[in-house]
């Protein structure tokens, strides 16, 4: 359910702002985003994992403070970021 590190490297390279950003708030909601992806998919196959399913929640309350941070402070940064992600339609 969890991401490996080579992919959580591969989200930090993509999404980074510049060369050491780890903890932009582009990196860190793409790798919600992937993280949400995962247990959607694990819910899908385990439809009474309610544990699990609070955590999702959680993750996606993460992911939506995130990005209100982003609307706030950086409109541009955060309509490129849901753009690319794909999270509005």
């Amino acid at each position: 359910m969890s991401i490996t590190t080579v992919r959580k490297n591969e989200l930090i390279k993509e999404y980074q702002v510049h060369d050491s950003d780890s903890g932009s708030p582009e990196v860190q909601v793409a790798i919600l985003t992937e993280r949400i992806k995962n247990l959607t998919d694990h819910f899908k196959v385990h439809k009474k994992d309610h544990h699990s399913r609070r955590g999702l929640l959680m993750l996606v309350g993460q992911r939506r403070r995130l990005l209100d941070y982003l609307k706030n402070t950086h409109i541009d940064r955060y309509r490129k970021l849901v753009e690319r992600l794909g999270l509005r339609h």
